[in-house]
């Protein structure tokens, strides 16, 4: 039986590590790649190391861009009274898209899930509390799902059992549910999104 040059395999076992990409998958963008001039794999490839070259973690809300603070974080024109919790710089894309919101962001970078072990502690979470200065709305903009809503529980509670005065008087919101439950937000359109956040409510 034939076998795969040892590249191929290797490069094949690569993609299935993505999200959303499977075993045939894998295969044919491996495949498809393999058929490229060598100067646009080159290219590809040069693209890829500049992925984690020319990007930075915001060190004020966790999202990417190309310096830090991000250009969200920088921007003094933005509503300081406002904050907005999302799991992914993806998602925080999609509101900026629906352009209703203007204030400030926090990146948690994933939501709570057990089964995937993922706790807390692996999230963006506890450092939430040292940037409540100034805040008069926290707005809990996590996907719709048992894990969105796992973290936003988490917040909300971590919210209202702390000491800290300027945290008690927050006012704690969820995105209202313009977004189907088990959607993700970054796949939402801007009117479905723009809907969601005027709809938020208190919890």
């Amino acid at each position: 039986m034939q076998k795969l040059p040892k590249a191929v395999t290797k490069l094949i076992d690569k993609f299935e590590r993505l999200p959303g990409i499977g075993p045939k998958s894998a295969q044919r963008l491996v495949f498809y790649l393999l058929h490229n001039p060598e100067s646009e794999l080159e290219d590809f490839a040069e693209k890829l190391t500049a992925l984690k070259k020319e990007t930075v973690m915001c060190e004020i809300c966790h999202n990417v861009d190309e310096h830090s603070p991000c250009a969200i974080c920088s921007n003094d024109g933005r509503d300081q009274s406002l904050l907005c919790v999302v799991e992914q710089p993806l998602d925080l894309l999609a509101i900026e898209r629906s352009d209703k919101y203007d204030g400030r962001y926090h990146v948690l970078h994933g939501a709570i899930s057990p089964l995937n072990h993922v706790g807390p502690e692996q999230l963006h979470l506890r450092d939430i509390m040292k940037r409540l200065e100034g805040v008069e709305e926290l707005i809990l903009a996590t996907n719709p799902t048992m894990e969105g809503e796992a973290t936003a529980l988490y917040i909300t509670e971590m919210i209202k059992n702390s000491k800290d005065k300027t945290s008690q008087k927050i006012t704690v919101t969820r995105i209202g549910h313009g977004l189907p439950i088990g959607a993700d937000i970054e796949y939402a359109d801007g009117v479905t999104l723009a809907r969601a956040l005027e709809g938020r409510r208190e919890i």
